[in-house]
């Protein structure tokens, strides 16, 4: 098969380029490491002005021209009212319009859910849509669902995060039987708030490996793969889990820095180790994380993200994509 026609069997999927910290720059270094990976078909919507000169001559990667951009700090409200000419609002256009197979965005992450969630709709019998974010485990990648999205939650919609999570394990990160747990504050059945022991006993009777209650300290431990929670709990593990990860790394640093020579040619035989363990708890690793329960597929990239996290948020997308994802998810909801 020639190259042409094999990237023509790649999914489109749409870059969100002028949105977050670094963009349009990022983006766009990360839109050309994907496209050499043959990753995808890469459409990026933005100021073409601003674009083409990043690409440095780049072929093969597309340009739709969107001269708005949503800002960071835009309410969901403002940023649904306001996203016609938006790259943000142009993207997932694509992806309604059947132009593209995913979209990707490192921008203001409320505004990219509430657009999703107008001009995509969810799928058939999901409550809410959930972030399923990608945490580093012990023995491999844990699903956190929900980590923002719904910060108030009713525990049949935790019960559907669950299920959701667990496609999403499935579909994108290659595990065949997820063992799916929800957040408590012990291991017992008897532990937890109303919500948390409803949503248990409807998680009992869903489609899914459901192995109870998970504690906190237990989370990134492989004791479950997808772990249920609203979304205050859930960004607030998100975001602990980033703040400790970037901790630990300037801990070690400082403590090998500090104890002179000797310390110093201890990092020097142990920078193999060190790196691999920058790897396993880098952020960009994973790239981005689903907004499951909507009719597309839809990757919400960190608003730090670098060229290779973009990379990632695209291979992510590519993969969601290419295991039919929202499929899966309505398949198991209608379950």
């Amino acid at each position: 098969m020639s190259a042409s026609a094999t990237d023509a069997a790649l999914p489109v999927i749409a870059v969100d380029a002028m949105g977050g910290d670094s963009a349009p720059d990022e983006i766009v270094a990360g839109a050309v490491l994907a496209h050499r990976d043959r990753l995808g078909r890469i459409v990026l919507v933005g100021d073409r002005a601003r674009l083409e000169p990043l690409l440095h001559g780049q072929a093969g990667i597309e340009i739709v021209h969107s001269a708005g951009q949503v800002p960071m700090d835009a309410s969901a409200s403002q940023a649904v009212r306001k996203s016609g000419g938006t790259s943000l609002g142009d993207a997932v256009d694509l992806v309604r319009e059947g132009r593209a197979a995913a979209v990707v965005s490192a921008g203001n992450s409320g505004a990219f859910l509430a657009i999703a969630l107008i001009r995509l709709r969810t799928i058939p019998g999901v409550a809410r849509p959930a972030i399923g974010a990608v945490l580093p485990g012990k023995h491999g990648p844990v699903v956190l669902c929900d980590a923002g999205a719904n910060v108030d939650c009713r525990p049949e919609w935790l019960m559907q995060f669950g299920v959701m999570g667990a496609a999403y394990a499935r579909a994108g990160l290659g595990v065949a039987d997820p063992r799916v747990g929800i957040v408590s504050v012990g291991e017992e059945r008897t532990k937890g708030n109303t919500q948390s022991m409803e949503a248990a006993a409807l998680l009992e009777r869903a489609p899914v490996r459901f192995i109870g209650n998970v504690e906190g300290k237990d989370i990134l431990q492989d004791v479950a793969d997808v772990v249920v929670a609203d979304g205050f709990v859930g960004n607030v593990i998100l975001k602990t889990a980033e703040g400790s990860a970037t901790y630990f790394r300037d801990v070690m640093r400082e403590a090998y820095e500090g104890a002179g020579p000797i310390g110093k040619l201890g990092a020097l035989f142990s920078r193999s180790v060190f790196a691999d363990i920058r790897v396993r708890l880098d952020y960009s690793t994973y790239g981005g994380a689903p907004l499951l329960g909507v009719r597309g597929n839809c990757i919400v990239a960190h608003g730090r993200s670098d060229r290779t996290a973009i990379r990632n948020a695209i291979r992510q997308a590519a993969a969601v994509a290419g295991a039919d994802l929202v499929g899966s998810i309505g398949a198991a909801i209608a379950a």
